[in-house]
């Protein structure tokens, strides 16, 4: 093992000692922050089928906004470069989208659409804009020398897209999905912070007005987890479809 990982390992094994400390010395009367063995009691406590129907719904969600959102902003990445025009004005348009605070555009969809639709929205905008990014800078970083080649033998700008383009784009592309795969998960639970049935935030706002801390710590907790589960799994599958771009020690 690697004195990186044994790093790792020691510094999150002490802070988690010092969490447990602090919980049960200075935040003992507030509960403000329970120590971690709490927090894992209660999740077990819940159990299953407290938990399951929730991250169910949730995972749903934030799986539909990830979907539409990339694949939107793959999309338009490829129309940048095929047509430069548009993105003068197009770009314009998503950086406006992306700085719009979707707190303040959420109750708006609740008004607007039923269902999950709302969350769904949220999700996609939250990882839109760096997956465009991503694919973006990845899509103009392909070889100028192996473009002439392609065109020498006669090949057109769709053909150089196919061929070099998006071959390139994968590593940009896959570390922006990287990142849109939490912040998926993060939209979707703030849609259901401004309304919802079922869903991690719903579960966390009922347990907040319950004055349930451990419980609301454990919801914060789980969903931590599966941000980070979705964002390994999303790594995994870039470093398999990229075996020649270069990794980080």
């Amino acid at each position: 093992m690697r004195s990186s990982t044994l790093a790792t390992i020691g510094g999150f094994a002490g802070f988690l000692i010092i969490w447990q400390i602090v919980g049960m010395t200075i935040f003992a009367e507030s509960r403000a922050i329970p120590p971690p063995t709490a927090i894992v009691s209660q999740i077990f406590e819940d159990g299953w089928s407290f938990y399951w129907p929730n991250i169910r719904t949730t995972l749903n969600e934030a799986m539909w906004g990830w979907i539409w959102g990339n694949s939107i902003a793959i999309a338009l990445a490829i129309m940048f470069v095929a047509i430069p025009l548009v993105e003068r004005f197009a770009m314009k348009v998503a950086i406006a989208a992306y700085c719009l605070p979707i707190i303040a555009i959420g109750p708006i969809l609740q008004i607007l659409y039923d269902g999950s639709t709302p969350k769904i929205i949220l999700s996609a905008m939250t990882c839109f804009f760096t997956t465009l990014i991503g694919a973006l800078v990845g899509l103009r970083s392909a070889d100028p020398t192996s473009m002439d080649l392609v065109k020498a033998y006669g090949g057109g700008g769709w053909s150089q897209m196919r061929k070099v383009r998006f071959k390139s784009a994968l590593p940009s592309l896959f570390a922006g999905l990287r990142i849109a795969a939490p912040a998926a998960l993060l939209g979707a639970i703030i849609g259901e912070y401004l309304g919802g049935e079922s869903g991690l935030g719903v579960t966390m706002i009922a347990s907040q007005q319950a004055l349930n801390i451990d419980r609301t710590w454990g919801i914060a907790l789980v969903s931590t987890a599966i941000a980070g589960i979705a964002y390994g799994i999303t790594a995994l599958i870039g470093r398999l479809l990229t075996p020649w771009a270069p990794r980080s020690s």
